[in-house]
């Protein structure tokens, strides 16, 4: 028996065993769907942002109070040599925050020539949501933010409202800052 015809047994041989021991391909699970935003809270709940409508989220700059605007309009802030309006959500909303101002968090929106960072109590970071679990029922206690909500995302207890600085930026009221 030849040295050439001994080694290539041993490689069938090899080959044998090694698809004798081979586990299977895993299974192909089929993909879901995923809705990516910024997670934030006002008054413990929760809300989540689209990405294209959050070009940053910041600690709260200082800034500067801006005489003759509405309360809800805290003031200015020189955020890397632009000037940019804060606006606390909350306030706008008619309603007090119960956190403090140094771990409430700005979204900062912008959108054109509107340039605004918007104080909301925290931001929970990335969140993502099979698409299989959007609803377009809202629940009540979202009443006061309903006209900016595009429904959302139920997940497990969690309902997550999706909130739109986009139709936030077009509503008159928030553009009428003048007190």
């Amino acid at each position: 028996m030849s040295e050439t015809s001994a080694a290539y047994r041993a490689l069938v041989e090899i080959a044998q065993r090694s698809r004798a021991n081979a586990r299977g391909l895993p299974e192909q699970e089929e993909a879901t769907v995923q809705w990516s935003g910024v997670g934030f809270t006002l008054d413990s709940r929760k809300y989540v942002v689209p990405m294209g409508e959050v070009s940053e989220i910041l600690e709260m700059p200082r800034f500067t109070q801006v005489p003759g605007v509405k309360g809800w309009v805290k003031g200015v802030a020189n955020v890397r040599g632009r000037l940019m309006p804060i606006m606390d959500l909350m306030m706008f909303l008619n309603r007090q925050s119960g956190l403090q101002s140094k771990r409430r968090r700005l979204l900062v929106l912008e959108r054109g020539e509107l340039y605004s960072g918007l104080i909301v109590d925290e931001v929970l970071g990335m969140q993502h949501f099979s698409v299989d679990w959007y609803t377009d029922e809202i629940p009540t206690r979202y009443r006061d933010t309903q006209i900016y909500l595009k429904g959302g995302y139920q997940q497990d207890s969690e309902f997550w409202a999706v909130f739109s600085l986009f139709t936030l930026a077009r509503d008159p009221r928030f553009l009428d800052v003048a007190s």
